[in-house]
């Protein structure tokens, strides 16, 4: 089997402190997604789960980025912030339905980012995993769900995920709890303890541990996504760029290398 491809990014690309070390200095705002989707390979739009965004705006990201670069969505919080997360049928297909497909192959995963005092409840979730299409105008739809209570930490949760072919997130991070599964059909993660004191985020160690669990993930043929999104989000940039370097020869190369 061939190894599933592994691309590596950040959180969106508009951020003040990137300009003073990653962005060059006088890059114009508008070209800052270009520049980045040259140097990584990914992105997760985090304004997606506060928004619905239009289609000329999907196309747009899309044109401004290599064919290889993938952008991951955060859902919508109206679909993740709510008592009853069976009653979101509506809003998912709303969110789903905004333009999205405009992205084409350059569509990642969608990630559903539960609140962190959503407790698991086995009939609620399988119910909220049944509403999440498996396509959508002919472009295909693949789901994450990152849950952040302990209570989701269940066989049970990950049978259930598994079952509906959705990817479990697998979160590092110094708030909410941590979930290291990985039996999905592809592995999103999100890596949220760079250091300030680290001028690539994390310590060569730690980023060497990271690329050997992708390189593991992938072997199978399993896409892999990894995000450096909080902590120190000053540093993520480099964070990205020094594990792509670790995974060379393994890892989806940014455009411009």
């Amino acid at each position: 089997m061939s190894k599933g491809a592994i691309r590596i990014g950040v959180g969106g690309w508009v951020y003040q402190p990137w300009r003073d070390n990653f962005y060059p200095a006088g890059l114009a705002h508008t070209r800052e997604l270009a520049y980045l989707g040259a140097h990584l390979t990914a992105t997760e739009i985090n304004a997606t789960a506060y928004r619905l965004q239009k289609p000329a705006t999907f196309a747009k990201w899309r044109d401004t980025v290599p064919g290889s670069f993938r952008f991951a969505l955060k859902g919508s919080n109206y679909c993740t912030n709510r008592k009853n997360l069976a009653e979101a049928g509506e809003s998912v297909a709303k969110f789903v339905g905004q333009g999205l497909v405009e992205l084409g192959e350059r569509l990642g995963p969608i990630n559903w980012q539960l609140r962190d005092t959503k407790r698991f409840d086995p009939d609620e979730i399988e119910a909220f995993l049944a509403l999440l299409p498996k396509s959508h105008e002919g472009v295909t739809l693949r789901h994450a769900i990152e849950p952040r209570h302990e209570s989701f930490d269940d066989p049970a949760f990950y049978a259930l995920a598994k079952a509906a072919g959705v990817a479990v997130v697998v979160s590092e991070s110094e708030k909410f709890a941590d979930f290291a599964a990985a039996d999905g059909p592809f592995v999103y993660a999100r890596l949220q303890r760079c250091r300030p004191e680290e001028a690539t985020g994390y310590p060569p160690p730690e980023l060497a541990a990271w690329a050997d669990r992708a390189r593991g993930w992938a072997k199978n043929g399993r896409e892999v996504y990894a995000f450096f999104i909080a902590g120190a989000k000053e540093r993520a940039p480099a964070a990205a760029q020094a594990l792509i370097a670790a995974l060379a020869g393994d890892a989806v190369q940014p455009a411009e290398c």
